[in-house]
Parts: C-alpha cells; structure tokens; sequence
C-alpha cells in the first residue's frame, strides 16, 4: 500500500534535524491558499512542486482530501469494514477495535502523515478518509495533504512543529547555512 502511494521516500527522510530553524521556518510560513513561502537566515524560497518532488519523491497529483471530496464515503461503514469483528456495536471510533492492517495505517496517518499534538487514538474525518484512500488505493494528493496539515500551526494551539525532518531537508535543498547550527 504505500509503495502504491508512493510515500516511500518521504517516510523514510533522515539526517540532522534543526530545530531552531523549523521554529524560524514556521513563524515566517506565508501560504495564499495555493504557494507556500517561508524566509530562513536570509533565504526567501517558494515551497514548490519542484521541491516536494525533489525531497520526498511525491507530486502534486491526485485526490485532495477534505471534508465531503470522497461522495461515497459513510464514515461508519468504513469504520466497521475496518473492525476485527465487523459485527461488533460501534458506539465510538477508536482504535482499540480495528484489524492489524487499518490500525497499524492510522497510527501512519496521526503520527506521521498528518502528525497531531493530542488523542491518537480518536479517528477525526479526515483520518477516516486517508485510511479509506490507502486501504482502497484511491491515489491521494499528499502534498496537499501535508502542506494543509502545516498551515494548520496558524490556527490550532494543541500542535506541535510537525515535519521537522522534511523541512531540514528543505532548508538544506533551499542552500541555507547549517554550519554552526545545533542538530
């Protein structure tokens, strides 16, 4: 399933991690609802398509997922297809009564994909619905997905600075000077 979605490379990014600057990076984030720019030690660069391709492999292609994008989509019938016991009452959706395959993707989606400050084991929509996607193949515009996910700093207290390592990389794709930077 991910190999189909093409998230291989950007789950495996590694190196060093610079922390002070992912906190430069996210307090000059301007995002217009399409482009997103981010001013770093002196360095000004667009955040684009180019960019996410070169660093994480993925394209801006594919489903936007948000509320009411997938017409088909009954948040309960999906959940119970993700059941251990299909059969089972659903009076909450957690993650303590799904199958291997659907738990070990949603902790996927709250911890990496779409990291959250709080409560991993509540499913909110959104969750539903990229699990739906990378159970059923559905090819989902991840960038998108996760540069949402980032402008969502602006709004919500209860986040914490998601992507670090991606946006190190970026500064290091952006040429910003990392030599007297803490790791």
């Amino acid at each position: 399933m991910i190999n189909h979605h093409k998230l291989k490379k950007f789950l495996g990014l590694t190196g060093c991690i610079y922390s002070d600057l992912v906190k430069v990076f996210y307090t000059n984030l301007v995002f217009d609802g399409e482009n997103m720019w981010s001013h770093v030690k002196g360095v000004g660069k667009e955040i684009s398509h180019n960019m996410w391709i070169a660093i994480t492999g993925l394209k801006y292609e594919g489903l936007k997922v948000e509320k009411g994008t997938i017409e088909e989509f009954n948040k309960a019938q999906f959940y119970r297809s993700c059941m251990r016991n299909p059969l089972e009452e659903v009076k909450s959706f957690g993650v303590g009564k799904l199958a291997i395959t659907p738990l070990i993707l949603k902790l996927l989606i709250v911890w990496i994909i779409t990291p959250r400050g709080c409560n991993h084991a509540t499913f909110t929509k959104e969750d539903l619905m990229l699990l739906y996607c990378l159970i059923n193949r559905v090819k989902v515009n991840w960038v998108f997905t996760i540069k949402n996910h980032m402008i969502k700093l602006e709004r919500l207290t209860d986040y914490k600075l998601p992507y670090a390592i991606l946006i190190s990389r970026m500064l290091e794709f952006f040429e910003v000077d990392l030599e007297h930077e803490l790791s």
